[in-house]
């Protein structure tokens, strides 16, 4: 396993999660880190990026100032604050690694985690 998602849970509607994606068998510096999700029926689709070269962050409109995405290169790890979550950010979340910056195209990232299941609901 190379790339490994958690933080999953259950959590009420304005509640708060961080999850996080840890890095093995690879050096994180390089690459953009990519949060996607998919939520029951829907396309997966990208939630926040943050680029390696340097550090510059990308947020879908859906989740834009309530996510916040960071990253600590020495602990190969990254995470994602979310805040204030709604009953529509349930999904599965997967981290994603690759070399070529932060791109829509889930092709082009070379390492994937498994997905953490967020679930946001009363």
């Amino acid at each position: 396993v190379q790339l490994q998602a958690s933080g999953g849970g259950l959590v009420q509607p304005g509640g708060s999660l961080r999850l996080s994606c840890v890095a093995s068998k690879f050096t994180l510096d390089y690459y953009a880190i990519v949060w996607f999700r998919r939520a029951p029926g829907k396309e997966r689709e990208g939630v926040s990026c943050i680029r390696g070269s340097d550090g510059t962050t990308y947020y879908a409109d859906s989740v834009k100032d309530r996510i916040t995405i960071s990253r600590d290169n020495a602990k190969k790890m990254v995470y994602l604050q979310m805040n204030r979550l709604k009953p529509e950010d349930t999904a599965v979340y997967y981290c994603a690694a690759g070399t070529i910056g932060c791109t829509a195209v889930e092709d082009l990232y070379d390492y994937w985690g498994q997905g953490t299941q967020v679930t946001v609901s009363s």
